[in-house]
């Protein structure tokens, strides 16, 4: 028999969440309720569940939450058994159906009335879509019984016991390819069973499974995975994994034995192309590769990357001389974009809030933690909604940095971070942080457009580094050069199919352009911004209203105003002709408005690489 839950809907949701907040555990605990005034049942069929067993529910999850040091304490270690056990137990007890449970509604009355102590102490401070469940694959609750419920196999004697296969890191890198693996549990059930038989000794368990779970999306749009049975689809998984083995074992032989690194990338990234598919390069010059060191002014650095997104900023300080051992984005298709123009870089698709070091010790110690953040709002703003994610990345990254202990960290974000007496104590606590930890800082507004950047955009950034490093470090300085304008950049894209007012266009569009701006997840679809933004692009002979799907052609009137396409997009940020970008047209269009401007994070990487080398 199925159950329905109480439903707390946004609007009663929302303040709740914002009061629940600034309240401590204790306090939390005398706000328990079984019911709401505000709560609400939908009619999907099944029976409404009763106070009893919401009184049960309750004691179970606090009694797991006991054992893991709730109310006073806990750990890492403890909260993963935590979830492990809690997985379990909400999905065995709850009696819901998987559309029972798709409802967000559901899981927010679960965090704030029956056990809002519970999960306050499991994410203290948390962002809204952990207790709000606007992302069900982060509520506290919610994302562990979607967990179960991909996992649970009925006839084994241990149904759960998937769920101990893989650490929550790697099966977040199975669900983050959701659309196309995560979504199925026959076939996430496959894949933990073949896992668990792999004789993995000797390699990398890490690379392995990654490697593994590509080969797997490059079949997805030519298998129907849910129409083959267990047994012949365990088959076909074992022969897929069984070519990440080999070519791992291969990968790990001595140099010199067959291939190069390079010549396996190049290969690795063409096979990429045939099944990922993009539109045709744009026609401006790739960012060159960087040479292997040979020398010891020319040596390379190891970083990491946080809120990687398409991989712009790490793009441009690899040319600076940075290659990253790890990068972690929270979007799938920021984290595919990445795996199809660098097949050998390392990607966590997971919340920086939640990644611990420890999951890749390569990691510790690196020379350098950089990372393009999230928009953070004023001081005025604090405790809203829009503004409480923002904040925590940028507090799980400064904590992130103290912990992995890089030689320098690069951050960037709003101007206003660096300069408004807004954020006077955002600033100071940063700075308190970092200082603690032995680092030395500089706060810095550079435009783009000053290292020969299209655009008139500018960014806030702060760099820190360990003695004696920060002594030898200078900003980086204009080139002195005047960078493109809009004309000359997107006028051979603009002329490409005949537009008769090509030449018009590219005369009229003689400066910059403005900030390319629109790619917030809170926004509606891809266009070029606000009135203020779209105004701009039209004094530019652009129409910002929306994104186009192709330049302009024969038929297109000689005096009208073309749309920009995604790839004249990447080409106003800098981004490279041949990097390409996973996702629709709206996800792949964000994914450029949010980028740093490579060129911009390769004057900032060599000012850093510089100092490091003195």
């Amino acid at each position: 028999m199925s159950f329905l839950y109480p439903r707390l809907l946004a609007e009663q949701a929302r303040p709740l969440f914002e009061e629940y907040r600034h309240l401590t555990i204790a306090e939390l605990a005398g706000r328990v309720d079984i019911a709401h005034q505000s709560a609400v049942y939908v009619a999907t069929g099944g029976d409404r569940v009763s106070a009893t067993q919401l009184q049960e529910l309750r004691a179970g999850v606090v009694d797991l939450a006991r054992r893991a040091g709730f109310p006073d304490d806990s750990d890492r270690t403890r909260n993963a058994d935590f979830d492990l056990r809690l997985a379990a137990l909400l999905h065995a007890e709850m009696g819901m159906v998987p559309a029972e449970a798709a409802s967000r509604d559901a899981w927010a009355f679960l965090a704030l009335v029956l056990l809002p102590d519970v999960a306050f102490w499991r994410y203290p401070q948390p962002p809204r879509d952990r207790v709000l469940g606007t992302d069900l694959t982060r509520h506290v609750f919610g994302r562990l019984w979607w967990r179960a419920q991909l996992v649970r196999s009925s006839d084994d004697p241990e149904p759960y016991g998937a769920l101990k296969i893989l650490g929550e890191a790697a099966f977040d890198q199975i669900y983050a390819r959701r659309a196309a693996l995560g979504g199925s549990p026959h076939m996430v059930r496959a894949i933990l069973r073949v896992w668990r038989d792999l004789d993995l000794t000797g390699l990398n368990e890490r690379e392995t499974l990654r490697d593994f779970l590509k080969r797997l999306l490059r079949l997805a749009p030519f298998v129907l995975f849910d129409g083959i049975e267990e047994h012949t689809l365990d088959h076909e998984l074992r022969s897929v994994a069984q070519e990440s083995i080999d070519a791992q074992r291969l990968n790990s032989q001595p140099a010199g034995d067959n291939t190069t690194g390079t010549g396996q990338e190049t290969a690795r990234s063409s096979t990429a192309s045939d099944w990922f598919g993009t539109a045709p390069p744009r026609a401006v010059p790739p960012i060159p590769r960087p040479a292997t060191a040979t020398s010891v002014d020319s040596r390379r650095f190891r970083s990491v990357e946080l809120c990687a997104g398409a991989g712009a900023q790490a793009l441009g300080l690899e040319r600076a001389g940075f290659d990253p051992v790890l990068l972690i984005d929270s979007k799938a298709d920021a984290c595919f974009t990445i795996d199809l123009n660098r097949p050998t870089w390392d990607v966590v698709c997971m919340d920086v809030a939640h990644f611990d070091p420890t999951m890749r010790p390569e990691a510790l110690g690196v020379d350098l933690v950089s990372g393009g953040l999230p928009r953070v709002k004023s001081s005025a703003t604090v405790g809203r909604a829009e503004d409480t994610e923002e904040r925590g990345v940028l507090r799980a990254a400064i904590r992130l940095a103290r912990e992995i202990s890089p030689k320098a960290v690069l951050l960037e974000n709003v101007p206003d971070l660096v300069e408004s007496s807004d954020f006077d104590a955002d600033r100071s606590w940063i700075e308190n942080e970092l200082r603690n930890a032995g680092y030395s800082l500089s706060w810095r507004v550079l435009n783009a457009a000053d290292f020969g950047v299209p655009q008139n955009r500018s960014s806030g950034f702060l760099i820190a580094l360990k003695d004696p490093y920060f002594s030898r470090f200078s900003w980086p300085e204009p080139d002195g050069l005047r960078a493109p304008t809009v004309g000359h950049v997107l006028g051979p894209s603009m002329s490409e199919r005949g537009w008769p007012g090509a030449e018009r266009w590219i005369k009229s569009a003689d400066r910059i352009a403005p900030a390319l701006v629109g790619g917030s997840d809170r926004r509606g679809g891809a266009d070029l911004g606000p009135t203020g933004s779209k105004n701009a692009w039209a004094s530019l002979g652009v129409n910002g209203n929306s994104l186009g799907d192709e330049t302009p052609d024969s038929n297109f009137p000689a005096d009208g105003q073309p749309k920009l396409t995604v790839d004249q997009a990447a080409m106003i940020q800098a981004i490279p002709a041949d990097w390409r970008f996973f996702g629709g047209k709206t996800s792949r269009y964000r994914q450029i408005g949010h980028a740093m401007p490579p060129p911009l994070a390769t004057a900032l990487g060599q000012a850093i690489a510089a100092a490091l080398r003195s």
